[in-house]
């Protein structure tokens, strides 16, 4: 077991000796607290405690921190108070002890094999996880400190997540990979972040990260003795101009290296491929040295185009600040180096709890502080806001989703999710900007409303006077107007505010159309209602008709086996086409499901599960639902059979009669990826043409997306699905 002895030594190197005294205080307290406790491992609980303040020190925090950390399990496990904290130790450590406290007690979803034994209905998994969230913004919002150490207390939790279930091991580990691991890395906690992600990878995909690991391990030696003949000119080269620097090899963690080889695998491209596994980080003493050492490099190796990124002008959010570039550098093998100084590594590498408020300073540094920070004081606003389902959306894309810079016209950068259009950026301007937008120019040109915004560009909106309100097709993710959790919610409060009738009839409007286009009969309609659980239809097309509910949300519903048929009707059943790959062997045809739970996918070893209702479920043999089953006679074998089902869809599509329409229609639908069986036309003397096409579609969603499409070619009056709307496979 590791001693406190550890700790100290580490917080000798930033802290005074009389808080040492005060942390070996802290540790006999704790001591005394779980004596007798032991972990899941069989090890002393103690362990634990230990284990998180070292982590809190290796970050550099303060000793009240560091005390907090040893005593932050004894208010849940012991027979201590907060009361009994602040009197041996004060207020601020009885404030973080019971700040985390409050955070280890947040409610834990129902699991899936939970539910199916005990027959639990209705329950919103979401609903839960998103209050956990909301407190741990919360916390932050009060003293950060109070998160980085429920940082620290999950990652040795993960280091010692083997002594736990294989199903308590997933929650966890996609909890992490999720939560906690983004959440290091919007505090800029580098450190933290890229521990927290590979030991996730291990257990959420552990063939995948034995595979990384070996790939890395290779060639390893090769790559070494290459960075190191890098490293030599390069010091050499900085010498000669005068620039004192420390060059060193960066590895990347197996996460990175998981998600490289993932995109590239999409591309086309081997893992031989990535260039960027070992890259040179240069550290200078001024950010000048920056731009000097940039420019040695460049001399030297002749620059990629288009990998360039001078994060010292233009900050992340999480503070990050470095020059980065990608150089043809020896034996013409692309290289990616980076520049920072001295403080900025400090900063990348610990984060927010490099610029610490608490410790002694100036009040410059708070305000330094609260400049930094701003982002966290915007997701306070939005999280009293917004609803919960609208809250997780946001912070999975607009907080913890990859970012683009953009600038207004007065030169003010403005840091958005990737993929943002126009109108996500006028939303996050100001909310009445976003309502009153009808146009936008992006670098002095007129872009459509769906442009996607890149890194750099300049962002002027067009706005009327006129009290006008967004429109709903902005909400149809098909159209691609908002992307942005922030802009969607902000459409929707609009229409919430309408009044009843009008978003009845809005609401009537858009079901009978999507119900039209994809041929279900409108009697159906008190049947979808039910499938989001209204038993009134009036109060669910007000939903629909305020944007709370959307037709995506419909199509995604009727393309969905419930998991409880009673709670709902079927009015339409998708075939999935990894379901409809599969064979049950000794029983015959039966309808096959895939299980949510474990997702496999052709190439997998897989079983089935006989249900009461649905037919059979498919997982993966090592499925936790699977090997915890107590009814094992229910499992079957089954086996991958062929795959890539499509099936055929008439649509009619009413059209002006106009040169190259048909050239249009046939052209979009192939851009989608659909095959066309046929196609044929008839013309009206009113000047309107009936176009009836023929299209091989994989699912509802599919045909859904390309109805709309459709719709918005230019002189296309009407689009609709040939049927009478029977139950029937799309």
């Amino acid at each position: 077991m590791v001693k406190i002895g550890t700790v100290e030594k580490k917080l000798k190197e930033y802290l005074p000796e009389d808080a040492l005294s005060f942390v070996q205080d802290g540790y006999n307290f704790a001591l005394k607290c779980h004596e007798g406790q032991l972990r899941k491992s069989g090890e002393p609980y103690l362990e634990h405690p230990i284990q998180t303040a070292l982590i809190v020190a290796d970050l550099k925090l303060d000793a009240n921190c560091v005390v907090a950390a040893l005593l932050h399990d004894v208010i849940e496990d012991c027979d201590i108070s907060a009361a009994d904290i602040e009197r041996d130790f004060g207020a601020e450590v009885a404030h973080l002890v019971d700040g985390v406290t409050k955070l280890g007690k947040l409610a834990k979803p129902v699991s899936e094999d939970v539910k199916h034994k005990k027959n639990v209905k209705n329950v919103d998994d979401g609903a839960s996880h998103i209050q956990s969230l909301r407190k741990m913004f919360i916390a932050m919002a009060e003293d950060i400190r109070v998160v980085i150490i429920k940082l620290a207390d999950r990652l040795h939790n993960m280091r010692t997540l083997d002594a736990l279930a294989p199903d308590r091991q997933l929650s966890i580990a996609q909890e992490t990979m999720d939560i906690y691991a983004p959440l290091a890395h919007r505090l800029g906690i580098w450190q933290l972040e890229w521990e927290l992600e590979d030991l996730s990878l291990r257990y959420l995909d552990p063939d995948k990260y034995k595979e990384v690991t070996q790939l890395v391990a290779a060639r390893r030696d090769v790559r070494e003795r290459y960075i190191k003949k890098v490293i030599d000119i390069l010091n050499e080269e900085l010498k000669k101009t005068g620039i004192k620097a420390e060059v060193y090899g960066r590895p990347k963690n197996i996460y990175g290296i998981y998600k490289k080889i993932q995109k590239y695998g999409l591309e086309g491209k081997e893992f031989s491929d990535i260039y960027d596994l070992l890259a040179i980080r240069v550290l200078v003493d001024e950010v000048k040295d920056c731009y000097n050492a940039l420019g040695v490099v460049h001399n030297i190796w002749r620059p990629i185009p288009g990998q360039f990124d001078d994060y010292i002008a233009n900050p992340k959010d999480n503070m990050y600040q470095s020059l980065h570039t990608t150089v043809m550098a020896l034996d013409a093998k692309p290289l990616e180096i980076q520049f920072r100084t001295y403080e900025m590594h400090r900063m990348s590498e610990y984060g927010i709890a490099a610029h610490w408020r608490y410790k002694e300073g100036a009040k410059g540094d708070d305000l330094r502080f609260d400049e930094k920070v701003a982002w966290l004081r915007q997701l306070m606003d939005w999280q009293r806001e917004l609803s919960m389902p609208d809250f997780l959306d946001m912070v999975k894309t607009d907080m913890f989703g990859d970012q683009v810079f953009i600038y207004t016209p007065g030169g003010e950068i403005k840091q958005m999710p990737a993929g943002s259009t126009p109108l996500d950026f006028a939303y996050r301007i100001h909310t009445d900007l976003g309502h009153h937008c009808i146009g936008s120019k992006v670098n002095g040109k007129l872009v459509s409303l769906t442009y996607k915004l890149r890194n750099g560009d300049t962002v002027e909106i067009l706005s009327t006077r006129t009290n006008r309100g967004p429109s709903l097709d902005w909400l149809n993710s098909n159209l691609g107007y908002v992307t942005s959790s922030h802009a969607k919610a902000r459409i929707k409060q609009w229409f919430k505010r309408q009044e009843k009738a009008t978003n009845i009839d809005n609401g009537k409007a858009l079901l009978e159309k999507e119900m039209r286009r994809l041929g279900i009969p409108l009697g159906h309609q008190e049947e979808i209602a039910l499938l989001f659980n209204y038993d009134d239809l009036e109060d669910f097309l007000v939903a629909l008709g305020c944007g709370e509910v959307s037709t995506n949300q419909i199509v995604s519903k009727l393309s969905t086996p419930s998991d409880e048929p009673e709670a709902g009707p079927k009015i339409m059943a998708q075939p999935p086409e990894v379901a409809s790959s599969i064979r049950v062997m000794g029983v015959g045809d039966m309808l096959t499901h895939v299980a949510n739970c474990c997702n496999p996918v052709p190439g997998d070893e897989i079983i089935g599960f006989i249900t009461r209702m649905r037919g059979i479920t498919v997982h993966r043999k090592d499925c936790p639902n699977v090997l915890n089953e107590d009814e094992k006679e229910r499992l079957v074998t089954v086996e991958w059979g062929h795959a890539g089902q499509s099936y055929p869809v008439s649509v009619k599509i009413e059209a002006e009669d106009r040169l190259a329409m048909l050239r249009d229609i046939t052209t979009l639908v192939s851009d989608e990826g659909v095959n066309i069986g046929a196609v044929s036309t008839v013309e009206h003397d009113d000047g309107v043409s009936h176009i009836y096409i023929t299209m091989h579609i994989t699912d509802i969603k599919q045909l859904s997306r390309l109805l709309t499409k459709l719709e918005k070619v230019v002189g296309v009056l009407s689009v609709a699905r040939i049927g009478e709307g029977k139950k029937k496979k799309v």
